[in-house]
């Protein structure tokens, strides 16, 4: 990476070579999914573009077994719609049959970052798991979960904490500075805390030995390593190996990664139509010419034109009408301003019922939270 990138579970900055990581990181491509995937927008425009061992799932989808997706969600800041991403295949792997396992990090932003494990679970609640259920998220076969209190089922919750403690036991300070390379005791216990995360969904007290997808962002693969690394190391209980897939980062409105501690870098799911479209014409990056004249003769490039990029990922699901919009941009036919509109006025068609439907999720939220 160039050496003002910084890639970490923690921090990301700097321009991001994907190909260059997939070689480091030793991930595959994504390449010849089943139709079933090809028909979800994120597998079909290679925004989920990279894999570990995705064919174990692959197989269980196809077999009609049962598998697990497990994730995590970090309770700070707004949800916006670069928390989407996660939400969107949370939502496709339940309806193929998965178990979804969700982690609210309290303990990882207690440690990281100093937050309250109250405050945690408040932002959980209200920015994270409301928006999901509005999403389309089912409360059945899911279970959401704070790393500060697994479940009032001792037999479970110790099973949970037990594996963390097991797991340290075949890790050493020498690999995680290799891994993650600077440490602190802090974040050495986040991590082992994640490892049990992704891995305890197949101890007997929970799914039993079961294959298990981590779709992540690549900042998040020194955790996936360790938790493969690790797991492989154990001989009771037994462990399949996790499968992972790798997705591009959202944008910021104005380039470089969406940031919450910065409102003027994303559109939260709880802005109004009409936020959303003023941030979009003050602040969303174009891939337009400087003069109009210029414009119409050179064309834009809607490869860095961020209002394309949230078209591309999120909000024109119809590849035909995309192509037109890509194409008529290029040529300069298509205005900076009007993509801007096109982006805003489907936003906000998204919004009004997404809002509806975060309203509706107040009165079931309870059965979304594991006990």
């Amino acid at each position: 990476m160039k050496k003002d990138v910084v890639l970490n579970p923690w921090e990301v900055s700097g321009e991001i070579d994907y190909d260059k990581l997939i070689k480091e990181f030793g991930i595959q491509p994504i390449r010849d999914l089943p139709e079933i995937f090809e028909k979800n927008i994120l597998f079909r425009r290679k925004t989920v573009f990279a894999h570990r061992d995705i064919q174990r799932i692959l197989e269980a989808i196809r077999d009609k077994k049962p598998f697990v997706m497990m994730t995590g969600l970090m309770p700070t800041g707004k949800f916006h719609i670069g928390h989407m991403i996660l939400a969107q295949q949370m939502i496709f792997y339940q309806k193929l049959g998965a178990k979804i396992y969700v982690a609210v990090a309290d303990i990882e932003a207690y440690n990281a970052r100093a937050q309250s494990l109250e405050d945690s679970r408040k932002i959980a609640i209200e920015e994270y798991i409301k928006n999901y259920i509005a999403l389309g998220l089912k409360p059945e076969n899911l279970e959401i979960y704070f790393q500060s209190e697994r479940s009032s089922d001792a037999k479970k919750a110790n099973a949970y904490y037990r594996l963390q403690n097991l797991l340290a036991r075949y890790a050493n300070f020498n690999e995680f500075k290799a891994v993650y390379g600077d440490i602190s005791p802090g974040k050495m216990l986040s991590a082992l805390l994640q490892a049990s995360d992704m891995l305890h969904p197949q101890l007997e007290e929970f799914e039993g030995q079961i294959p298990v997808i981590v779709p992540v962002g690549i900042d998040q693969d020194p955790h996936l390593r360790l938790a493969r690394d690790i797991s492989q190391r154990i001989k009771n209980p037994k462990f399949t190996q996790l499968s992972s897939t790798y997705h591009f980062f959202v944008p910021g409105l104005k380039g470089g990664k969406m940031s919450s501690s910065d409102p003027s870098s994303y559109i939260a799911l709880t802005d109004t139509p009409e936020e959303a479209e003023r941030k979009i014409k003050k602040y969303a990056f174009s891939g337009g010419r400087d003069t109009l004249e210029e414009h119409r003769k050179l064309g834009g490039n809607p490869d860095v034109d961020i209002s394309f990029q949230y078209l591309k990922i999120f909000f024109e699901q119809d590849d035909k009408k995309l192509a037109k919009i890509y194409k008529d941009y290029k040529s300069g036919k298509l205005l900076s301003g009007e993509l801007k509109q096109i982006l805003a006025d489907k936003l906000a068609v998204f919004l009004k019922e997404h809002q509806k439907k975060r309203k509706d999720a107040e009165k079931i939220i309870d059965k979304f939270i594991s006990k």
